[in-house]
């Protein structure tokens, strides 16, 4: 797990206890895993009595850190020796450390199910409609002569009802290029999933 500099820094305020003091140490370490895991409980420590002696925009920053490393440890499946030694890195205390740790094992797996929800899945190509127009001429020139396919993919999203249309034309010379491409991509998946 790689950390920017600064998730770092913003982590090293937590670390501090003249930032983020014992008491309320917990609270936000509470907050943030609470933020990624209900939506609505998002941004809860503006306004917090428990948080009201630190600076807000401290407690800000040391949310963000705290936000930013859960999300990445979640997301490289961080094993917990891995995380205590970039928390030791951060200046945690071993109290502090525990803590995270012991929070992050207990929210791991419905943090890997929300992460793993989060994203777009591009659609999927159920069918193909074209058409193939020859122009003769055009309003700019007097002749053309040119075939144009008029191409027409019905996709289906993820998550979306009905079946959409992506359309596009192209020349012979373009639609033998998109095809060698499709066949190329058709090869590399073949290769990727008989080598798992």
């Amino acid at each position: 797990m790689e950390l920017s500099p600064a998730v770092i820094d913003s982590l090293s305020v937590v670390g501090d206890s003249a930032h983020v003091p014992d008491k309320c140490y917990q609270k936000l370490l509470d907050a943030a895993f609470n933020g990624i895991v209900d939506s609505e409980q998002r941004n809860r420590i503006s306004g917090e009595a428990a948080f009201s002696g630190v600076d807000q925009a401290i407690l800000k920053e040391a949310y963000a850190g705290l936000v930013s490393c859960i999300i990445e440890a979640t997301k490289h499946d961080t094993e917990a020796a891995s995380l205590e030694a970039v928390l030791e890195d951060c200046k945690f205390t071993a109290d502090r450390t525990k803590a995270f740790i012991a929070s992050y094992q207990e929210r791991k797996q419905i943090l890997q199910i929300l992460l793993g929800n989060v994203g777009v899945t591009p659609p999927h190509i159920v069918d193909v409609d074209w058409r193939l127009d020859y122009y003769i001429k055009n309003n700019h020139l007097e002749k053309v002569n040119e075939a144009v396919y008029l191409i027409s993919l019905k996709t289906e999203v993820p998550g979306k009802p009905g079946i959409q249309d992506v359309q596009f034309s192209c020349t012979q010379e373009q639609l033998q290029d998109f095809v060698g491409k499709l066949k190329d991509a058709t090869k590399c998946l073949e290769k990727i999933s008989s080598s798992q």
